[in-house]
């Protein structure tokens, strides 16, 4: 055999090999990709994280019952302090049960042509939530179980309309606080929960965004979710069903400031997981909302003292409750953004201005919020989303802003005037929705069944008026 020949013999055997092989190596070829996913370990349930997350929702349930209740319930007379630890308790278990059964949806799921401004109901009566779906956090590659993301945010919806009770505190029908505040979740809380927080989700960057978040604001824990939402709300409220019998002219000092501060106690333990908690993880972050939940109210609460002790000549127990609690409301749309030191200057400024309103505004207007929930919570939500776009900034010691419409999670920050002009578009839109939206809400509810109580019945007092019992005996 001639070398030609053996070398055309030996080209042909190799082409016959080659097609032989080639749906083998095609195979091969097609396996690589699935083996290396298979090697490649599947997302699960981080245990740390997830503790973290079933304290957290069990301090804000503290924050409310019984804090929210002993807080409000010691700043009213003696005759009203078990209409409102009624209002605030039964409130807490009516969210829950609206959370869980179209709540939770309309909030955290998308609403297709409807997703700048509520979810959608694919998740109503918690439809594909169980013990095997995870709720991914708001940091890549982190998650925790479903359920308790459900129950976190589920707090949330039980605090907030539980807080507008203190503007008009002493004189509304237990039975217009029910029907009220399943319409006001339903058509204010669950609208702008969704604006402010629903991003869409890291597999799904291109979907539309809440409104507000699309414009970019950033509210860590609920400043305008929970605080402008229900001191707007309140406010509202306190106008529309009008000043207490004798405001202005009778004693209606609290009647008990250890109840009060016991309550305040509460809810600043409780707040620890209303802001650290929001973080999602037990991490850095939460440590930085935790120290920032401490100095910011500990900040407020000596300059509210301050201020009251400059213009009234004391500084009193009500106002240094007031201004822990001015305190943690102005840091909880900024407690993961802000560095500790921008906290301590939010919470020096908080107080003067929510002062001014308790005292000089409210005077000036004469609108009775019995328990100052526009003053503190409205006023102080406001200041807290605008400084939140000043502090977040790096070069004033804030940790700067996460951006989650991207897939590698970029940190970034627009700079001074752009975040404040997108945290102010989002408070304008706050303030309209809610303020317009609460005025119908509180009509109806008027129309329906009646917003206030007889006279007589304010006169006795609502424990025994519309619950038929007394917080204390004589």
């Amino acid at each position: 055999m001639s070398f030609h020949t053996f070398q055309t013999t030996l080209m042909r055997l190799g082409a016959a090999s080659a097609a032989l092989l080639a749906p083998v190596v095609a195979l091969a070829q097609d396996a690589a990709p699935a083996a290396a996913a298979a090697a490649a370990p599947a997302m699960t349930v981080n245990k740390g994280d997830t503790t973290w997350m079933l304290v957290s929702a069990l301090l804000v349930l503290l924050m409310i019952v019984p804090g929210l209740g002993l807080f409000y319930g010691g700043l009213v007379r003696a005759k009203n302090m078990l209409s409102v630890l009624m209002q605030v308790t039964t409130i807490t278990a009516l969210a829950m049960i609206i959370w869980v059964i179209y709540g939770y949806s309309l909030v955290f799921t998308n609403g297709g042509g409807l997703n700048s401004f509520v979810g959608g109901f694919s998740k109503m009566f918690l439809k594909g939530v169980d013990v095997t779906t995870m709720a991914e956090s708001f940091t890549k590659g982190v998650a925790i179980p479903e359920l308790v993301f459900v129950c976190f945010q589920m707090t949330f919806a039980a605090i907030t309309p539980a807080l507008i009770v203190g503007a008009f505190a002493e004189r509304i029908k237990f039975s217009a606080v029910i029907l009220f505040t399943a319409l006001w979740l339903t058509f204010i809380y669950f609208p702008i929960a969704h604006m402010v927080w629903f991003w869409g989700g890291p597999s799904a960057y291109t979907d539309p965004t809440g409104l507000i978040y699309g414009f970019g604001a950033i509210d860590f824990a609920g400043g305008t979710v929970v605080h402008i939402n229900a001191g707007i709300a309140g406010l509202v409220g306190c106008i529309m069903i009008g000043k207490r019998i004798g405001y202005g002219k009778d004693m209606m000092a609290p009647h008990s400031m250890t109840m009060t501060l016991i309550g305040a106690g509460l809810l600043w333990v409780g707040w620890f997981g209303f802001n650290a908690g929001s973080n999602l993880e037990s991490n850095a972050y939460a440590a930085l909302a935790m120290i920032n939940t401490f100095v910011a109210t500990a900040a407020a609460l000596l300059s509210w003292s301050l201020v009251e002790a400059m213009t009234r000549g004391k500084a009193s127990m009500l106002g240094a409750v007031s201004g822990a609690v001015a305190g943690l409301v102005v840091i909880t749309p900024a407690a993961g953004f802000v560095g500790p030191m921008g906290a301590i200057v939010m919470g020096l400024a908080v107080s003067p201005i929510c002062y001014f309103f308790c005292s000089t505004v409210k005077n000036k207007f004469g609108y009775d919020d019995t328990a100052d929930v526009f003053g503190i919570h409205g006023v102080g939500g406001i200041i807290g989303a605008l400084l939140t776009g000043v502090f977040v900034n790096p070069a004033l010691g804030g940790a700067g802003i996460v951006d989650y419409s991207t897939a590698d999670f970029a940190a970034t920050y627009a700079g001074t005037a752009t975040q404040v002009f997108a945290q102010l578009k989002g408070v304008l839109v706050t303030l309209l929705w809610t303020g317009i939206g609460s005025a119908i809400l509180y009509k109806i509810v008027d129309v329906v069944i009646g917003l206030r109580v007889p006279v007589e019945a304010e006169r006795e007092g609502l424990d025994l008026a519309s619950h038929g019992e007394a917080a204390y005996h004589s």
